[in-house]
């Protein structure tokens, strides 16, 4: 217990520190992986206190009295395995560090090549269709072009049901006019599915069936519940909006429509469209004062009359408890024909009846639709998802391109958001937070050795551990994103333990009287087991996340897969790499006397 008491504190408390980063998330990323923090914090927290206390207790009460230092067949296969290694490794410790750089650095170029996502898209399953046209269409036109979109889908073999939804009330989050319907698409499972059919390729073979159908409308493609978390925490319903700000809404839709074409040339544009802030008709009068002023009549009575056409109150009327407003409106075929509006009397004090027209310019002009605001300014939101890339990669790309062809007359601006956003934060509280992490954890190994060079020994394990991470993704096909940062944040703890399981036991025969070789060779071998475990069972508990095709399975992968592939190169670096550089790191420590033999009681 005294012997390896200490290094098990330490080592415990480094793997908990590395877990800090994750705890400064906030927003989705830090809904989705604080509580994993937690857990294994508080987890790993009660195990050390177990372990220094009830553990030593246990093990005086249950461990029979002699024990034998047979090795099981493993361990010895192990160790049979490991000598010669062990030997090759000691003898050349040139070629075994410059074998670790050169992995790391070609690991580095690797790395620069990774796309970036902000957490890997869930397969819900189920699809998410926005259908938007013009705002002057009328609720009939639009329920009549939806039901033509529910057969055009419904001919699909792989779906199963249709249900649309066609506006929205103001009073909502997300308010939509008749204009606006969201289709929502419940699949077949999908080994129902016809073959040699992907999801991508069914979403294009539907995109291409609605726009055939119905011609005039534009959509765009997602998942129920990832549609709603967009609306709710980013603001948009796709991967990427920008927000144009400026004040003139017909400026706003000149230059939104020039950014479309431009960012629909971009690879992996898809669903480009700009909000639709024009095209709602009008109906205005202009009351004319001088002809007023010659009949006499006042600007309220012309106004009275013209606000009958939309609806005036004139009472309520009572159902029992309810209540229903009681209107006065002009006929329907009056309200469409500016004719016949024109032909409305409006008498003046003398009796007489003055058509309307005389008294006002009547005018159907088309007008906005809607004005959207945002940090008091007015906004025209752009939306695009993206297919086929990564998120970063495609972003930084629509960038450039935005930036080169679209110049911003003065006082308008442009801001990128959507998951990109999301991003964009996560990654910026991670770079402070990661480096601080890693100062912590390089001050405890300073406590525990007082040495800097042992402590720097120790600290190669991550950039090695990093190496592993790293090709593993790559092997797999997966972009960076937020799930690998969480799984590679886990990984750096479990590898600067091994090394101080290692390191403490090598320090500790040094301090007994063992000179350099013999006390690398001999802890070495000694904590081939522990270090094997540790390894083995780590990177067997992630494997089920590492394969797994469940539901939410895409956010477990490359978590798992990251610590996985860092555990082997990890484990390669401590068992072969540290123990071949030791010597160039020992300090030298004061032999002590061997403790005499205790008493067989």
């Amino acid at each position: 217990s005294k012997e390896v008491g200490t290094p098990i504190l330490f080592a415990g408390l480094i793997v908990i520190i590395v877990f800090i980063p994750i705890l400064s998330l906030e927003g989705v990323e830090g809904k989705m992986f604080r509580p994993m923090a937690f857990t294994f914090m508080s987890a790993l927290t009660a195990a050390l206190v177990l372990s220094v206390t009830v553990m030593p207790v246990m093990a005086s009460l249950f461990l029979v009295r002699r024990i034998s230092a047979d090795d099981t067949f493993l361990v010895r296969w192990l160790k049979a395995a490991y000598v010669p290694l062990l030997r090759y490794a000691m003898a050349h410790p040139l070629v075994m560090i410059s074998g670790a750089s050169a992995v790391f650095l070609v690991s580095i170029v690797v790395a620069s090549s990774f796309g970036v996502e902000f957490v890997p898209k869930l397969d819900e399953g189920d699809l998410a269709v926005q259908a938007i046209r013009l705002p002057s269409v009328s609720l009939e036109t639009s329920i009549e072009m939806t039901k033509a979109m529910e057969r055009a889908l419904k001919t699909f073999p792989q779906v199963e049901s249709v249900v649309s939804k066609s506006g929205r009330p103001e009073i909502a989050n997300d308010p939509m006019g008749v204009h606006q319907t969201d289709i929502l698409i419940r699949m077949k499972p999908e080994h129902e599915w016809p073959a040699h059919v992907t999801k991508l390729e069914l979403v294009e073979q539907m995109q291409a069936a609605l726009e055939k159908a119905v011609p005039s409308n534009s959509f765009s493609f997602t998942q129920p519940i990832e549609l709603r978390v967009q609306e709710l925490v980013a603001g948009v319903r796709s991967d990427v909006g920008l927000s144009l700000y400026g004040d003139d809404l017909a400026t706003l839709e000149t230059e939104g429509n020039r950014i479309v074409r431009v960012l629909s040339q971009v690879p992996g544009a898809a669903d480009v469209q700009a909000q639709q802030i024009a095209g709602l008709p009008y109906l205005r009068m202009i009351v004319r004062r001088d002809a007023i002023s010659r009949y006499g009549i006042n600007s309220s009575d012309v106004l009275n009359a013209i606000h009958a056409i939309g609806g005036t109150p004139v009472g309520q009327v009572f159902e029992g408890q309810r209540r229903f407003p009681l209107q006065v409106r002009i006929a329907p075929e009056w309200r469409q024909d500016t004719d016949r509006l024109g032909d409305l009397k409006i008498e003046d004090p003398s009796g007489r009846q003055i058509p309307l027209a005389q008294l006002a310019d009547i005018r159907m002009e088309e007008g906005p639709s809607e004005i959207s605001r945002h940090s008091i300014r007015r906004r025209l939101l752009i939306q695009c998802n993206v297919r086929g890339r990564d998120l970063g990669g495609f972003v930084a790309d629509a960038q450039a391109v935005v930036g080169a062809q679209v110049k911003l007359p003065a006082g308008y601006s442009l801001e990128w958001g959507g998951q990109f956003q999301n991003l964009q934060r996560a990654s910026q509280r991670l770079m402070v937070a990661v480096p601080v992490a890693l100062f912590l954890i390089f001050s405890l190994l300073y406590v525990t050795f007082s040495s800097v060079r042992l402590t720097l020994l120790i600290s190669l394990n991550v950039p090695i551990a990093a190496t592993g991470g790293i090709f593993a993704l790559w092997l797999r096909d997966m972009p960076f994103s937020i799930s690998a940062g969480v799984g590679f944040i886990a990984l750096f703890g479990i590898a600067v333990m091994n090394g101080v399981v290692l390191i403490e036991h090598v320090r500790h025969l040094r301090e007994h009287g063992h000179d350099a070789h013999s006390a690398v060779v001999t802890g070495a071998m000694d904590r081939l087991r522990p270090v094997f475990m540790t390894a083995s069972c780590g990177a067997l508990g992630f494997v089920p996340m590492a394969i797994s095709g469940s539901a939410g399975a895409e956010v477990q992968r490359p978590l798992a897969t990251v610590v996985i592939g860092g555990l082997l190169t990890c484990t390669v670096l401590t068992l072969l790499v540290l123990p071949a550089i030791y010597r160039w790191f020992d300090t030298e420590p004061q032999a002590e006397e061997e403790p005499a033999a205790a008493p067989v009681v």
